[in-house]
């Protein structure tokens, strides 16, 4: 995507609204969608993010263009919610792609890899450094264009119901993992299981699985898994950011009209930085009530975090030798990732590293 091109997009929201009021005027057509989410309703901030898009777009057409979100499930069950966009069975989605790499493991490139780029990285990758090409390009096979429309920021490492000391800890153990994260525990001699939001907190009750993760502490507490599974670990190295994507069929798209368009791009890049920062404000209040309640807060141990590094190395050179899509993506994402975090290190990383040791001396 053109810089330039991407500028105009997602310009001001006050300029957006301006400028694309004498086209919607003029615009007696009226269309209507249905966005189903990978998220049930109780999760209030991720599946709130989804009824907010949605309703800025109805705001910047008048009224013309309208979507419907449904929850998860309700109109196809969380594992085919791509396939529903794929084939029309409605027109968007508001999912994390990576649930979907059984169908091509490139798609964790659009939600984010076990040691990726932060939040602010990824979206600097898609807009700025080729990324969003790319996606579209491997998209585009399955009749969708995507859009990133949110992100959760770096996730909590999950809950268990035993204690991790070492890595030996992992041999055997059954963890609900979504995406990538759980092809690397695999590596390690986990044992993943893809399980839907609402069937966590009963399967690590019933014993079924010994670990879980979902999002972070706000999402987590609402879930209750610490009801059920006190060791809660950090970090997330799953994935770097969790960026939240909008799958869009590609004939409904390109169906609409021009300002209609616009409206739909200008709410999701609003929606990113929107969703990210609501979770900043939540998480920090959550995981204190969390601890309170006697979650027992721990770091990954090192010998866990540099064997899953190295694996997920490993694994991005076993994926781009069996997928097409994965290497042609993964040589210029490790790039942008490289040129990140030498800039990161200089400046962001040691403000934030000197700021945050001194705050916890006022402890």
């Amino acid at each position: 995507m053109k810089r330039r091109s991407f500028l105009i997009k997602s310009a001001g929201v006050g300029l957006a609204s301006v400028a694309a009021a004498p086209a919607v005027a003029q615009t007696t057509e009226k269309v209507k969608w249905r966005m189903s989410a990978g998220w049930p309703k109780n999760l209030d901030a991720i599946y709130g993010s989804a009824e907010n898009m949605c309703k800025r777009i109805g705001q910047l057409t008048e009224g013309k263009f309208q979507i419907d979100v449904f929850q998860a499930g309700e109109i196809v069950p969380y594992s085919q919610n791509m396939d529903a966009v794929s084939n029309g069975t409605v027109q968007c989605n508001h999912v994390l792609s990576t649930a979907f790499i059984g169908k091509n493991p490139a798609l964790a490139f659009d939600t984010g890899l076990s040691f990726g780029m932060n939040a602010r990285q990824h979206y600097s990758w898609l807009h700025y450094g080729g990324g969003m090409d790319l996606l579209r390009e491997m998209y585009a096979k399955s009749n969708i264009v995507n859009f990133a429309c949110g992100n959760v920021g770096v996730q909590m490492g999950g809950w268990f119901r035993k204690e991790i000391k070492s890595l030996a800890d992992l041999k055997g153990l059954k963890m609900r993992i979504g995406g990538i994260g759980g092809m690397v525990l695999l590596k390690l001699g986990a044992i993943a299981q893809q399980i839907a939001p609402g069937d966590i907190y009963a399967s690590l009750e019933k014993g079924t699985i010994d670990a879980a993760e979902w999002i972070g502490p706000y999402d987590d507490e609402k879930l209750g898994l610490n009801k059920v599974a006190p060791y809660y670990y950090t970090p997330g190295w799953f994935e770097g950011s969790a960026a939240l994507t909008c799958m869009v069929n590609k004939s409904a798209w390109e169906k609409l009209p021009d300002v209609f368009k616009i409206a739909f791009e200008t709410a999701s890049n609003e929606q990113y930085m929107a969703c990210l920062t609501h979770y900043d404000a939540l998480n920090p209040k959550a995981l204190r009530e969390l601890i309170a309640q006697g979650a027992k807060l721990s770091l990954f141990p090192k010998d866990v975090m540099d064997a899953a590094y190295k694996a997920s190395q490993e694994l991005w050179q076993e994926l781009s030798a069996k997928n097409a899509d994965f290497a042609k993506i993964y040589p210029q994402w490790k790039a942008y990732q490289k040129d990140q975090a030498a800039w990161f290190r200089v400046a962001e990383s040691t403000l934030d590293n000197f700021t945050f040791r001194e705050l916890s001396k006022d402890q």
